[in-house]
């Protein structure tokens, strides 16, 4: 799978230096080994009753990310009233120059800001015991392309709406990050048919 790339704070930068590129190539590899036929295995397999791909999407990073040592479901806080849901990573990892977090972000337009102070959360002081200490961030989106091809909802918050909020949000998202946006499968679009909806493959 192909994807673009959004750099916050330098975060493309500071993911290029030795203390992090091990990990930053392991999350690059996570998604380029991602196929078109893959996707379409795991979506029948997994989730043939949703509209898009998004579950088959969170599948398949989660698989390749863990078979490289990353922890999927990291809470934030030790703090057990802050361990649950919301407050926790979709996945972290330590490498030599500190923790990275990865948040796989196909929710509602509406949870951007929320996907992006996750990392903030994570990287600074906080009141609340911390449990990761993070010093780089990733939020992986569908790009609108990825949207438009995977059956997404058309409120799905995106990689091109997402960096619009980086701006007004600059001195609240003070950790280096990197906005990571899908690119829609070559080989096969989705359509949506029956009552109630499902998705349909069709080849390009």
């Amino acid at each position: 799978m192909e994807f673009k790339l959004h750099s916050h704070r330098f975060g493309e930068a500071i993911a290029s230096e030795k203390e992090f590129s091990k990990e930053w190539a392991e999350l690059q590899d996570a998604i380029t080994s991602v196929t078109d036929e893959e996707i379409i295995q795991f979506h029948q397999a997994k989730s043939p009753k949703s509209k898009s791909i998004s579950k088959a999407l969170n599948l398949l990073l989660e698989r390749n990310l863990k078979q490289d040592g990353w922890i999927a479901e990291s809470p934030i806080f030790n703090d057990p009233d802050y361990k649950a849901g919301r407050w926790r990573l979709d996945f972290a990892k330590e490498a030599e120059g500190g923790g990275i977090s990865v948040e796989v972000a196909f929710n509602h337009g509406e949870a951007i800001a929320w996907n992006l102070l996750k990392p903030v959360l994570a990287s600074e002081l906080n009141h609340v015991e911390k449990k990761a200490q993070t010093r780089l961030g990733v939020v992986v989106m569908a790009t609108e392309d990825l949207r438009d091809a995977g059956g997404f909802d058309s409120a799905v918050g995106t990689f091109e709406k997402a960096i619009r909020y980086l701006k007004p949000l600059q001195n609240q998202l003070t950790v280096p990050m990197i906005l990571v946006g899908l690119e829609a499968p070559k080989s096969f679009y989705v359509q949506h048919e029956g009552n109630p909806k499902r998705a349909v493959f069709r080849r390009r």
